[in-house]
């Protein structure tokens, strides 16, 4: 089992690395995302008692939906009677799995857009192109706000798209990284303190919170490593980190975005809600690129570090026999 699970990350980052998202019509975080806009209308209530129930319903029923059909394929693989085969079959269905729950190659592929479109002098596109990647409004943003925003994107995004996903497989296999993917995806689209969705999507917000928080201060810590093999600014990295972390309204968005902020010398500032490190507010297609090669390897060495020791150690106590 040791070696299946092992295989199955190794191979899942080499097809995020190399080949990158499928289209949506294929992706399983799309059908997630459908799954749960279908379901939201359901939950509204004139009773905000109520709405915040069927808010709880909705995050219960997907992840059920989403874990009952990870149980029925591996009980599929399962009655292959050819041993050598049903490992190949598990570790290659894994893998895709896996990989469909991470975004290394598209987060570079999106971060990288924006910039093309700035060095065309395209505002406007690179203005929607970074859209895709942030929650916030980014249709009054200047060029160097719009290169801020990617930075600061690529350093958040490397838990919700990354490192958390691994985290949760790491603890619960493929289940746990599918149910990490299910609350992570429900937050980005219901998780908002709106007269819409305060109370629909109050379980999916804090269960985001809950899932997050040793994944954000671990990538943190993992990121300063990074910065130190990079030639970067750890010692500021982890300054940054340990002084800023909790600066953002979110509990745990703070670590990873300060460890890159002191890492590279730079500042991200949010007027009225946080100001992050101690470098000058200036982003270049540089500071764009070095954020892209920390996210990279921080999510290798995450692996080596984090989630290889976790599996292993789960294996021996006979935890993950029955994850």
């Amino acid at each position: 089992m040791i070696i299946e699970s092992l295989s199955i990350i190794c191979f899942a980052l080499i097809l995020d690395f190399t080949l990158g998202d499928p289209k949506n019509k294929y992706h399983p975080t799309a059908w997630i995302g459908k799954l749960i806009a279908k379901l939201t209308p359901v939950c509204k209530n004139s009773s905000d008692y109520l709405e915040k129930l069927g808010g709880i319903f909705l995050i219960l029923i997907s992840c059920s939906i989403v874990g009952s059909i990870l149980i029925f394929l591996d009980f599929g693989i399962n009655l292959i009677t050819i041993d050598y085969l049903s490992v190949i079959i598990f570790v290659i269905v894994g893998g895709i799995l896996l990989k469909t729950t991470m975004a290394i190659k598209g987060m570079e592929k999106h971060a990288l857009a924006v910039v093309d479109s700035l060095e065309r002098n395209d505002i406007s596109s690179a203005r929607n192109s970074l859209s895709m990647i942030v929650k916030r409004n980014t249709k009054d943003l200047d060029k160097n706000h719009v290169f801020s925003g990617v930075v600061e994107s690529i350093s958040e995004n490397t838990v919700d798209g990354i490192t958390g996903p691994l985290f949760y497989f790491g603890l619960f296999g493929l289940p746990g990284a599918f149910i990490y993917r299910v609350i992570n995806t429900a937050d980005s689209m219901i998780g908002y303190k709106t007269s819409i969705f305060k109370n629909i999507g109050w379980f999916a917000a804090n269960s985001d919170k809950a899932l997050n928080f040793l994944p954000s201060r671990l990538t943190g810590l993992t990121m300063i490593l990074s910065a130190m093999i990079l030639g970067y600014d750890w010692k500021e990295s982890c300054k940054i980190m340990i002084r800023d972390g909790k600066k953002t309204e979110s509990p745990n968005a703070g670590y990873p975005m300060a460890a890159i902020a002191g890492a590279l010398g730079t500042k991200f500032e949010k007027i009225n809600h946080y100001s992050l490190g101690n470098g000058k507010v200036e982003f270049s297609k540089d500071h764009v690129k070095s954020a892209i090669s920390l996210m990279k390897l921080t999510s290798i060495i995450f692996c080596g570090i984090i989630v290889f020791p976790t599996v292993i150690f789960l294996s021996y106590v006979g935890w993950w026999a029955h994850a």
